[in-house]
């Protein structure tokens, strides 16, 4: 079973113990960043999106074009483009990355900040919108004849695109999303569906209701894992290091910077209920990291040497993951650490797939 390794690119050096810098767009470190990833094994990376961010359609095509195999996940949140235009957008960029792209759908977590950018939909509608955009990309993708389209948020007649995806029947769609009705549209469109770093049995619970909600569209889609990983030569000395980045996490929120905010999210709220239920679960998996930050993404991590947090992640391929999403609190730095993770990782899938069909993997990837 192949096993997708995913990164993080971002246009400055920043994360939540770093603050920015230089420009907000430093076009020389974000070329260098996205070629330390395709040094370091990863198959694509993520380019994320943020009400107040330099555009990802931007960035994305320049990592295409400074980069030779790495792929791309271009994060979209459906309600400020056309889908219509998106369709063809997205089908002009897999074009000129020669099929390297696939779109991770965000339908917006936060009322708070899709109102930064004009959106004033509730949660559910946002949702129910997502699921409609997504129909209509799709159909422009793949039709044969002009469409014609009269939902609940989009009316349109004679849409056509000349353009189409390098990738067939079209770029592969990640998506996340815990509530139910997010669950629901996964089962529908997700050919990746994405989740956060949680204990094991929480992610094995997880997955079984996003694979309970494909099976009844008859698809069974890819799982993403998206945790962090705090590396070092030896166990101590990487719980060492994860305990010097909480430290400089509190005392930057202490200082004012970032100070976390009650989520709205199922997502994040499932990882604060996992660190309070414990800082640690499943030897390594440090919880504590989320509850500092107000679980605002992917916050949790695994910690330890390359072969214990590598052995985690292989706890997790076992329940079913097929993509891990990795990135440091360090976002350069860490990824000498990560490109010897990657390599374990991959050893282990390939022991797996020697030793025959594990008995708990639930998912194999299949697009519809």
């Amino acid at each position: 079973m192949p096993i997708e390794f995913i990164g993080f690119v971002s246009t400055s050096h920043e994360s939540e113990i770093h603050g920015r810098e230089g420009p907000i767009v430093d076009v020389g470190y974000t070329r260098a960043f996205a070629r330390a990833h395709e040094q370091a094994g990863f198959d694509r990376v993520l380019i994320g999106y943020f009400s107040n961010a330099p555009d990802g359609f931007v960035v994305a095509t320049d990592v295409a074009a400074h980069t030779e195999r790495l792929g791309l996940l271009l994060a979209h949140r459906p309600g400020f483009v056309a889908p219509t235009l998106a369709a063809r957008k997205l089908a002009t960029l897999d074009q000129f990355s020669g099929g390297r792209l696939a779109v991770h759908v965000i339908s917006g977590g936060s009322d708070e900040d899709q109102r930064r950018d004009g959106d004033h939909l509730p949660h559910d509608a946002r949702y129910r919108r997502t699921d409609e955009y997504l129909d209509v990309l799709k159909r422009i993708w793949t039709a044969t004849t002009p469409v014609d389209h009269r939902g609940e948020h989009y009316q349109f007649e004679g849409a056509w695109s000349d353009v189409r995806c390098v990738s067939l029947p079209h770029v592969p769609i990640y998506f996340g999303g815990s509530s139910d009705i997010a669950v629901e549209i996964a089962g529908r469109h997700a050919d990746v569906y994405a989740l956060w770093g949680e204990p094991l049995a929480d992610a094995r619970a997880h997955v079984q209701r996003v694979m309970a909600s494909a099976a009844r569209w008859g698809r069974h889609p890819g799982i993403s894992l998206s945790v962090r990983a705090i590396v070092a030569a030896t166990e101590d000395e990487a719980w060492g290091r994860a305990h010097r980045i909480l430290d400089a996490i509190r005392a930057r929120v202490g200082a004012g910077a970032h100070r976390p905010r009650a989520p709205q999210n199922t997502g994040s709220l499932r990882l604060l209920d996992a660190a309070a239920r414990g800082e640690v679960h499943d030897k390594r998996l440090f919880t504590a990291l989320a509850a500092a930050t107000g679980a605002a993404g992917s916050t949790t991590a695994l910690v330890g040497t390359a072969e214990q947090v590598a052995e985690s992640m292989l706890d997790y391929v076992d329940i079913g993951v097929t993509t891990l999403l990795i990135r440091g609190y360090d976002p350069y730095d860490d990824l000498g650490d990560y490109a010897e993770v990657i390599r374990l990782v991959r050893a282990g899938v390939e022991r797996r797939d020697r030793a025959g069909p594990a008995g708990d993997v639930l998912a194999g990837p299949s697009r519809a």
